[in-house]
């Protein structure tokens, strides 16, 4: 009596423990949820001013400072603030000039659309150190302090009175401007973070930025050009992960052990009694659901999700008329609907497969179907990489 008491204590301690075990892995889950939020930016770094003069002379510093919205792992807008200024040259030597630079001031606020081309293959994960991306955006140019090139202009114009040569139109200021002008912008870069943090980020950019022809005071034929390679850091706020929904509990069956004490009747009278045994009542069958779970973007059966294969199999053996319905699914951030509905697909089938060739079930019994993303059965994003059984 006392070992059976031992071994019952044994066992609930060991489900008590199995419970227990389970919720780091459903803490780990809800670190990897992507929740949409904000984040604040700000990068230093230089700029290099198209022109006609050597490139060390077109060079000059740049600030820019950012404030974002990701929506999902992948999309995102950001609305930044470039400014400090910009630079023009021309090569005067055939007018014994030399090659003459002049600067001009410039903020130039922008609306980026941004796109995080590594969780758009390789899927969201929170913990990820190096995420690349694209950004493209359009916004205003307001320039001011163009005095050096109305300086450049006369001095151009003097030597060309005094030599009698004419500066060709490349090089002449056709589109001198004064004051504070405005001009439209578009952007087109590139981005690399590197993951300090949960909230911090370190990252270099680079980003082109294309203007009307009068940028610069000069008459190219072309449209004006600036590049921008900057170093910053980006801060991350809010709420940046969440609880998942915990997948179904699986009940944990102990066997109830009642020992039965029958004390030895005292011989007064022997009469015999005839037991009639009751009749037995019928079986109630009870519907098996299992949920087996996969990796990103896999459709192979674990070791560990095994033991659910055979439950069902178990079911199935055990109620000869029971079908099984088997239902595959994929989670919404990762990939999209056209490939989502693939993975599904391969997750039921590869259940499917297993039943009919391992374990010899027969198809006739089974009901494949894949929801793609279009049904997410869990909150917890991950979750949703299942195959729902239900045999009944």
């Amino acid at each position: 009596m006392k070992f059976k008491s031992i071994i019952m204590t044994a066992a609930l301690l060991a489900g008590c423990l199995t419970a227990s075990a389970q919720e780091p892995q459903a803490a780990e889950k809800a670190d990897n949820a992507f929740v949409p939020h904000w984040y604040l930016q700000a990068q230093i770094g230089g700029q290099y001013t198209l022109g006609e003069v050597d490139f060390g002379d077109l060079l000059s510093g740049n600030l820019q400072l950012g404030a974002g919205y990701n929506f999902t792992p992948v999309w995102g807008l950001r609305l930044s603030l470039n400014t400090w200024q910009s630079k023009g040259g021309s090569d005067l030597r055939y007018l014994d000039l030399g090659k003459q630079t002049w600067k001009y001031r410039y903020i130039a606020p922008s609306l980026d659309v941004t796109c995080d081309l590594t969780n758009w293959i390789l899927g969201y994960k929170a913990d990820r150190v190096c995420n690349f991306g694209l950004l493209a955006g359009i916004g205003l140019n307001f320039a001011w302090h163009n005095g050096e090139a109305y300086s450049i202009y006369n001095m151009v114009a003097n030597q060309e009175i005094a030599t009698g040569v004419t500066a060709p139109l490349e090089h002449q200021m056709t589109y001198l401007w004064g004051g504070t002008t405005t001009r439209f912008v578009g952007r087109l870069g590139a981005y690399l973070d590197f993951r300090v943090s949960r909230r911090v980020s370190l990252g270099l950019e680079l980003n082109s930025n294309t203007l009307s022809d009068t940028y610069n005071s000069k008459d190219a034929g072309n449209t004006d050009w600036y590049f921008n390679a900057l170093a910053g850091i980006k801060v991350r706020l809010g709420k940046l992960g969440k609880k998942p929904v915990a997948a179904p509990a699986e009940p944990i069956i102990v066997e109830k052990v009642v020992e039965k004490i029958v004390e030895k009747p005292v011989e007064v009278e022997k009469i015999v009694y005839k037991e009639v045994e009751p009749a037995p009542a019928p079986e109630v069958r009870e519907t098996l659901r299992r949920d087996i779970f996969y990796t990103l973007r896999g459709s192979d059966i674990s070791r560990t999700e095994m033991a659910k294969i055979e439950d069902v199999v178990n079911y199935l053996n055990k109620y000869p008329e029971a079908n099984v319905s088997i239902t595959g699914y994929a989670d919404k951030n990762t990939g999209n609907p056209t490939l989502n509905v693939g993975y599904a697909r391969s997750r039921a089938q590869s259940v499917a497969d297993m039943l009919a060739n391992k374990y010899g079930i027969e198809r006739s019994r089974m009901t494949v179907d894949s929801k793609g993303d279009t049904v997410q059965p869990y909150e917890q994003n991950d979750l949703n990489r299942v195959t729902i059984c239900i045999a009944e």
